[in-house]
């Protein structure tokens, strides 16, 4: 049996966290068995769905690469075939027409309120002859569910679930103006896409069980399912803006790399021994659902950075030029020219063992690229302020003396025997170089800067400043 997976959205807001990690963990299961990814866009709720939401779960999944297998199935395209199997349910006396009015529903509550249960309809419909129905009130179609014995789940990651056909109610399938419930349509959509594993959140445990009767209705095949356990905050409350981004483009603009939240993302519920840096192709070959556990994973966002963090220093400078061509035309109008390429790809290697996240790289890496006047950070503007002008005068002087032979292990030399003669210590004027000749307050090591530079562009930049 070739296995089928599918991720199947509702199109309503951005791609969450936890919805990410419900398509990685298909994508990944599918990967493993060479079976197929299905996508779904679960569409049908017309007053919620957007498109702006569409394009946004679409390029959410792009970015993290997780490509889908065949054309993107919609469900609000296939109202027609959810309706023909409302019919044949009714034919075989499987569901029937409710005429319960809002009263009659509200009666029901307000019963269950008193008593201190769940509403459940009473299924006072079930039975009755639809002649004796009232002239004013246009029917939704129920589910005869069963009424006596137990439903049985074996999960792959919960186990053997039972639940008592009692809880289980004559659920919608159909509503009063002809359009199919959540319920029906992804049975239906289930079906006809030849899906073998359902692999979603924990939260749809009980929908697993309501749509078992549908299943049981109709004769066909029951998918295999597992249900992932949630994300919670790292207080271990349900995730929330209060614990950070909680969607995918939030943490692309963040600066965080999609191998990274890949990376991440697998690491919540499942593992392969202490592994925590682990590559798409071991994560293809090492992945079971067997592995994912029971309880609720934690999300920590310093973990995320520091997995992060490892990406960024592994990843080839020409995709990090590429990022920051795209950042710095976005952000400042700069364009990066050859100069500043070939500086980037002297200084790259320092700053990207330095940085948490790409953004923090970019403007890390900003002062390779710049024209003046430099952006100044606060701290460096105060630097400047307080600088003794002659003091940088007479080191221009100085370095001048090594421009053809401008090395770290010459300006570091020349420094100090500068240094001694004025009686002062490299801590005493290395703020303010810095904040000269990067505009930042924190910066990789000065003498490595200085050589990439040049001398030509240092006294340019602390000219700037000192006769400015």
């Amino acid at each position: 049996m070739k296995i089928v997976t599918r991720f199947a959205p509702s199109p309503t807001g951005n791609l969450h966290i936890g919805s990410a990690r419900t398509a990685l963990f298909n994508w990944l299961f599918a990967k493993n068995t060479k079976g197929k990814f299905l996508l779904r866009i679960e569409d049908t709720d017309k007053a919620r769905s957007t498109k702006e939401s569409i394009n946004k779960i679409l390029d959410g999944l792009k970015w993290l690469n997780l490509k889908w297998d065949s054309e993107i199935v919609y469900q609000s395209k296939n109202q027609k075939r959810h309706k023909e199997i409302t019919e044949k349910l009714l034919a075989k006396g499987l569901a029937y027409k409710c005429f319960c009015s809002e009263e009659d529903l509200d009666k029901m509550r307000e019963e269950a309120k008193i008593l201190k249960k769940p509403f459940r309809y009473n299924r006072m419909w079930r039975e009755k002859n639809p002649k004796d129905a009232p002239q004013n009130i246009k029917p939704v179609i129920r589910i005869k569910s069963p009424i006596q014995g137990e439903t049985v789940i074996d999960d792959i990651i919960q186990g053997t679930i039972k639940v008592s056909n009692e809880e289980i109610d004559d659920f919608i399938i159909l509503r009063s103006d002809g359009s199919p419930t959540y319920m029906l349509s992804v049975v239906v959509d289930d079906y006809d896409m030849n899906i073998t594993h359902i692999v979603r959140g924990h939260d749809h445990l009980t929908n697993t069980f309501r749509q078992n009767v549908i299943y049981e209705a109709m004769k066909w095949n029951k998918p295999t399912t597992a249900h992932i356990p949630l994300i919670h905050g790292s207080d271990g409350s349900k995730m929330s803006k209060r614990h950070g981004a909680i969607d995918v483009e939030e943490y692309k603009t963040k600066g965080i790399l999609p191998d990274a939240l890949i990376n991440y993302m697998l690491r919540l519920g499942w593992s392969h021994g202490d592994d925590e840096i682990i590559s798409l192709e071991n994560a293809i070959k090492w992945f079971s659902l067997k592995k994912i556990g029971r309880s609720p994973a934690k999300f920590d966002n310093e973990k995320l950075i520091s997995v992060n963090s490892h990406y960024i220093k592994v990843l080839n400078n020409d995709e990090i030029v590429k990022f920051l061509e795209s950042y710095y035309i976005r952000k400042y109008k700069i364009k990066i020219d050859e100069i500043s390429i070939k500086r980037l790809n002297l200084g790259l290697n320092d700053i990207k063992s330095r940085s948490r996240d790409m953004i923090q790289l970019a403007e890390m890496s900003l002062f390779y690229c710049s024209k003046f006047p430099l952006s100044l950070s606060k701290k460096a503007q105060k630097y400047i302020n307080k600088a003794d002008k002659t003091t940088f005068k007479d080191l221009i002087v100085v370095l001048k003396n090594i421009e053809n032979d401008f090395k770290k292990q010459k300006i570091e030399e020349i420094m100090s025997k500068f240094l001694t003669e004025k009686g002062l210590k490299l801590s005493d004027i290395i703020q303010y170089i810095r904040a000269m000749i990067t505009g930042l307050d924190v910066s990789p090591r000065i003498y490595d800067i200085m050589e990439i530079l040049g001398f030509k562009e240092i006294k340019k930049r602390i000219e700037s400043f000192i006769n400015g």
